[in-house]
């Protein structure tokens, strides 16, 4: 039930606002002033304070200081700019003239007591999330984990720019999700960007925006990701996959502190901290010619490197238990457990898909549980696969897909190893594409020869 205190000195109008606010479910305390209501309560107590603009002693603006905590919703005969303009500036969250419709007044009480109740409850989750996580969304004991939240924690209050390495599926967009959020920009947009789901004819208009006539299409003046970033913190994910022309206009923001929009002849000032993630090797993109050196130079002033998941097996059941925990949550489910067979078969699985992969099984689990309880069986994970596989050696991502693709495509077939990467036949079929790698010959039965 909600707690309102009303300061008002007139006593029929204080009487009509109880009667109404209490038939509204409220529980409610009056008071002719606000030294009258300080010595019959404390008024930091209250979800919301109505108070009268004009009182004997104290104005009521003065509640605004004297709780600051209670958001104070002002009563005022002077239905003027001047005072509503002054009592909001004071810090009141609303203002209310006299004389007043009780609709009116009612829809003003629950949303100030609504939006309030919201702003705790945020609170409140976000001291939660927290305290048990420092990087929300990224669970993890183990020492490689606890590097990774020690190397947050410094870098995040700067402007230095960051470069995120990591396998597919480890968690970079989180992790420069927390360097934002822990940062001075905060406030500032996010502003999130895959470098390798933009076609390399666009990435250069979409990140720097373009003139009107600047190409076939291009109809009007717009704005870029990078500008859209202004003040705030811009992340580029697949930085690897940035042709060499949008790479040069990228190192002149670092550099300069300004870009060039597609078909402009003037540059424009930018504010933007850049963090940057890749998978891909990118000294040896420098030293092959495909990565500027002094672009690299420039974004790798401060590393975080994400650690597979293979790498740190003994936050599996911590990260698997928070993972069905999201799941259940977003899926409308009642809270499950996992079986100690199912918590097994995560133990021993290779994972190379990493915390996605994961996320996706528990995910596919939830949906097919008929009971409470993650069974083995509902995660679809292949039997007696080794938590280390010592044929694999320390490679890039798509090495190891290279790798696991020639090793096991004669005995399984193309869902098979889609489903133990983690992906989809689609994506399983491009990758094959960019990376040339051929699907073994079949006979006139279908069956591979």
């Amino acid at each position: 039930m909600p707690r309102v205190l009303i300061i008002e000195d007139e006593k029929v109008i204080r009487r009509s606002v109880r009667r109404l606010l209490t038939r509204d479910g409220m529980e409610v305390t009056e008071a002719g002033s606000l030294e009258e209501a300080e010595e019959s309560a404390d008024l930091g107590r209250f979800d919301i304070i109505l108070a009268d603009l004009r009182l004997p002693g104290a104005e009521g603006i003065e509640a605004v200081r004297r709780a600051p905590e209670v958001p104070v919703i002002i009563m005022t005969s002077y239905a003027s700019v001047r005072s509503a303009v002054a009592a909001m500036r004071e810090g009141a969250v609303d203002y209310i003239a006299k004389p007043f419709d009780s609709d009116d007044l009612l829809l003003t009480v629950r949303r100030a007591i609504k939006e309030t109740q919201m702003s705790r409850q945020n609170e409140a989750l976000r001291a939660d999330v927290e305290a048990a996580y420092p990087v929300s969304g990224i669970v993890g004991d183990s020492e490689a984990m606890q590097a990774v939240f020690r190397r947050i924690d410094k870098v995040a209050p700067t402007d230095t720019t960051v470069l995120i390495l990591g396998e597919s599926g480890t968690g970079k967009e989180l992790v420069a999700r927390a360097l934002h959020e822990r940062s001075p920009r905060r406030e500032a947009a996010l502003v999130a960007v895959n470098c390798a789901a933009i076609p390399e004819s666009l990435i250069e208009a979409e990140l720097f925006g373009h003139e009107k006539g600047a190409f076939t299409g291009a109809d009007g003046r717009r704005r870029g990701l990078v500008e859209s970033a202004d003040g705030g913190t811009l992340f580029l994910d697949e930085v690897g996959e940035l042709p060499l022309a949008a790479q040069a206009r990228l190192l002149r923001v670092l550099q300069e502190g300004e870009i060039r929009r597609v078909g402009s002849d003037r540059p424009s000032r930018v504010d933007v901290r850049l963090v940057a993630a890749t998978h891909r090797d990118l000294g040896a993109m420098v030293r092959s010619g495909d990565f500027r050196e002094d672009l690299y130079f420039r974004i790798q002033v401060m590393e975080i490197r994400l650690p597979p998941l293979r790498e740190r097996s003994e936050d599996l059941p911590a990260l698997a238990r928070f993972l069905l925990d999201k799941a259940c949550r977003r899926l409308n489910r009642p809270p499950m457990r996992l079986s100690d067979d199912a918590l097994e078969a995560i133990r021993a699985y290779h994972w190379p898909g990493n915390v996605r992969e994961l996320e996706n099984a528990i995910e596919r689990a939830v949906i097919l549980a008929e009971s409470t309880a993650l069974t083995a069986d509902l995660l679809g994970l292949p039997a007696g696969e080794e938590p280390e596989d010592p044929g694999f050696p320390d490679m890039s991502l798509e090495g190891y897909f290279r790798e696991f693709v020639l090793r096991h495509q004669d005995h399984m077939t193309e869902t098979e190893i889609a489903r133990r990467l983690g992906i989809s036949r689609k994506a399983l079929w491009e990758r094959r594409q960019r990376l040339g790698i051929p699907r073994p010959a079949t006979t006139g039965s279908g069956e591979r020869a």
